[in-house]
């Protein structure tokens, strides 16, 4: 990690030795990044993925756009497309419990090997149906074999996609996981193409043990991580993020090191770091999810830049046909090879067959061909390119419709309109949780007085309609009020008796 961070500001350095140079590409930049900023929101009503419009803007950025910022640097644009998997990834991971991981552990470890190969291979096949030669059309297969989590976690998070958890936790970790066969099935159809004959059954053997290694150091971080902070006493909750960040740059270094799956070991550390007694817990999320969104926004703003728009109208018609066979045949057929002997019902399969984004990974990977100067290495990337392009447009801005037309929309609860917090640098042994008053919860229409409540627990606010309520003894509570209750956590049991179960929002 420390390799490629001090890779990266060489490259910086040497880029950028104009002061008047380094103002105008910090200023095309800077206005991109803000109208993306901006038009997200509109982008999300639309059911357009952010993603797309980040890829469009970095190409209006490039040297046949507006911007004219020539960059075709591609061992730099894989180093910083790595660091911004990282953020993403670790991000991702901070917001996803043990619990959740469990859940959908097997059928989510099968999508991510079994079901990459078998994508690969249909998309391979699918390639040359289209007319491209056997070397060309393994190694798109293989690279776009994989979800790619920045894109799931842009459409399903960003978009507010009301998704049933399971199926979004396993979209989610299959597209964490996956990453490691993707990367291995690219380097594998490269050594094939290179004839490395002696490397061929090393790295069939090598996926195994990469998932493992990079699944074992990083629990282990996260764990050791989490201990370290709710010992440690630090002398200002500014460093917080800090210690958190640099435990991501150890887990996927480490990992990498010792022939581990770096992107999967930051996931899981991310998993595993985070807990409802986290000291500065709600500002690492803050952090960490600012920290995840400028990744994506430059990374993608980064491959725009690098694609030339008048290069991809000669790979349009193929880069279109295997965009649409892949959604249409490839994936679905993947999936349910999986999920199916897994007696998933035959609904969640095809949903999670139909969405199978693409999305920086696989750009990042055609760079491995253009990196090891085969034949037609630009031509690969650029149909890559148009699949990831045409795979946001379908079935990425479908989601939202198919996730209604099918049933399979979640009855979640809604999110407070205010959030009250209570940060503190050590564990507490009281806590504070916001809680939905429900029509069948013991609580509705009794004033506060009437709650026997223990001396150590209190109403600390009341927010109904937008508005903060002040809570009196003769306040009434009513169904749809988000009620922040103080108490000890030996009470807990009997406080989700009378409120019902706590909201994940609420916690200080």
């Amino acid at each position: 990690m420390f390799a490629i961070l001090t890779q990266f500001l060489t490259a910086a350095a040497s880029t950028l030795l104009e002061p008047a140079a380094t103002a105008v590409l910090l200023i095309i930049f800077g206005v991109l990044i803000l109208i993306a900023v901006l038009s997200s929101r509109a982008m999300n009503r639309l059911g357009v993925p952010t993603v797309l419009l980040l890829l469009v803007l970095g190409m209006l950025g490039g040297t046949q756009g507006f911007g004219g910022i020539w960059f075709h640097n591609y061992h730099f644009a894989y180093r910083l497309g790595t660091i911004a998997l990282i953020l993403i990834l670790f991000e991702g991971g901070f917001n996803t419990s043990p619990a959740e991981v469990r859940t959908v552990l097997w059928p989510a470890a099968l999508l991510a090997t079994l079901g990459v190969v078998l994508s690969a291979a249909l998309t391979a096949l699918v390639a040359l149906f289209c007319g491209l030669s056997m070397h060309e059309s393994m190694l798109i297969g293989a690279i776009v074999s994989s979800t790619d989590a920045a894109a799931v976690f842009s459409v399903l998070r960003a978009g507010k996609v009301n998704l049933r958890p399971r199926l979004s936790r396993l979209i989610e970790i299959e597209s964490c996981f996956n990453d490691p066969t993707a990367v291995m099935l690219t380097t594998l159809v490269i050594a094939i193409i290179e004839n490395h004959k002696e490397s061929v059954g090393w790295l069939l053997v090598n996926i195994p043990i990469q998932l493992i290694i990079g699944a074992a150091g990083g629990i282990i971080i996260g764990l050791a991580a989490r201990y370290v902070l709710r010992k440690a006493t630090l002398s200002t909750s500014g460093l917080a993020p800090v210690f958190t960040l640099a435990a991501a740059m150890v887990s996927y270094s480490g990992a990498t090191l010792i022939n581990g799956s770096g992107f999967l070991a930051v996931y899981l550390t991310g998993v595993f770091l985070n807990s409802p007694s986290l000291p500065y817990r709600s500002g690492l999320t803050r952090v960490h999810a600012a920290l995840g969104w400028l990744a994506q926004i430059s990374m993608f703003l980064m491959l725009g830049v690098m694609v030339l728009p008048s290069e991809l109208l000669h790979v349009a018609w193929v880069g279109l046909a295997i965009a649409v066979l892949l959604a249409l045949i490839a994936r679905p057929l993947a999936v349910a090879a999986c999920l199916l002997p897994l007696r998933f019902p035959i609904k969640e399969t095809a949903f999670v067959g139909w969405v199978g984004l693409r999305g920086a990974v696989p750009v990042i990977l055609a760079t491995f061909p253009l990196m090891a100067h085969l034949p037609g290495a630009e031509k690969i990337f650029n149909i890559v390119f148009f699949v990831v392009v045409i795979n946001t447009l379908f079935p990425g801005s479908t989601i939202r419709w198919v996730t209604r037309r099918m049933g399979l929309a979640s009855d979640e609860k809604p999110a407070p309109e205010a959030v009250l917090e209570i940060n503190s640098p050590r564990p507490l042994k009281s806590e504070m949780r916001s809680f939905l008053i429900e029509k069948s919860v013991a609580v509705c229409g009794a004033t506060l007085a009437d709650l026997a409540l223990p001396s150590s627990a209190a109403v600390m606010l009341i927010v109904r309609d937008g508005n903060l309520v002040a809570p009196r003894g003769k306040t009434v509570l009513e169904a749809g009020d988000h009620v922040y209750l103080f108490f000890d956590q030996a009470d807990r049991p009997l406080m989700e008796l009378l409120f019902g179960r706590s909201e994940e929002g609420g916690v200080g």
